[in-house]
């Protein structure tokens, strides 16, 4: 079992393992990690120093298979304090999904002032529960490659739920996940954190998502 969600096949170009094997079919990936992919791609994208990406929109347009697949990413809009950016994730000629980014010139140097009113804080995951993933029928997969920790609910309880979620293995190898990869990695999960409907009988696949 390889011990990264994809390998390096080239520029551009990488193969996804079963670690990115989603819930609903063995042969398709949950579209976190490849989520994560767009985003090292937008992170790497030109050889301007001092943005950070703002927001990233992916559109999910066709199912994900575990394959061969290709990245791409072109500037949309450049400008001196915000750039969009787009990448785009094919396999062959298809394009299975596309992300735009809204990159923004960061300043250092600046302190926070002092009123400044942190909001609420949730319990850590030292506190959190390893709660039972429903039923995959399979033995690896992003339910595995992910390290689950709920602070209230669970995966088999239906409504509301928190829970704390890290990567057991790095999007590719030899590479830490930069905080943003590990963001999108997880971001995708959340109508199987604190779903309303029983996963027996319904499916509820994201079309799109907005981080």
């Amino acid at each position: 079992m390889s011990d990264a969600f994809f390998e390096v096949l080239g520029v551009g170009r990488f193969l996804a393992t079963e670690l990115t094997r989603g819930p609903w079919d063995p042969g398709l990936q949950h579209a976190g990690p490849p989520a994560a992919l767009l985003g090292r791609a937008v992170e790497g994208h030109g050889d301007r120093a001092g943005l950070r990406v703002a927001r990233m929109t992916f559109e999910i347009m066709r199912p994900l298979p575990i394959a061969e697949l290709a990245v791409a990413t072109r500037t949309l809009r450049g400008g001196r304090s915000v750039e969009l950016v787009e990448a785009a994730l094919r396999a062959g000629e298809v394009e299975l999904m596309r992300a735009t980014a809204l990159r923004i010139r960061t300043a250092a140097g600046l302190e926070l002032p002092k009123e400044l009113v942190p909001g609420p804080r949730l319990a850590g995951p030292e506190a959190g529960r390893v709660m039972p993933f429903f039923p995959t029928g399979q033995a690896v997969g992003y339910h595995t490659a992910m390290e689950v920790r709920f602070v209230a609910g669970s995966f088999r309880e239906p409504g509301p739920a928190t829970a704390w979620m890290r990567m057991r293995h790095p999007l590719v190898p030899g590479e830490t996940p930069s905080p943003l990869c590990r963001v999108l990695a997880a971001a995708d999960s959340g109508n199987g954190i604190s779903a309303s409907l029983d996963y027996q009988r319904w499916r509820f696949i994201n079309p799109d998502l907005t981080v």
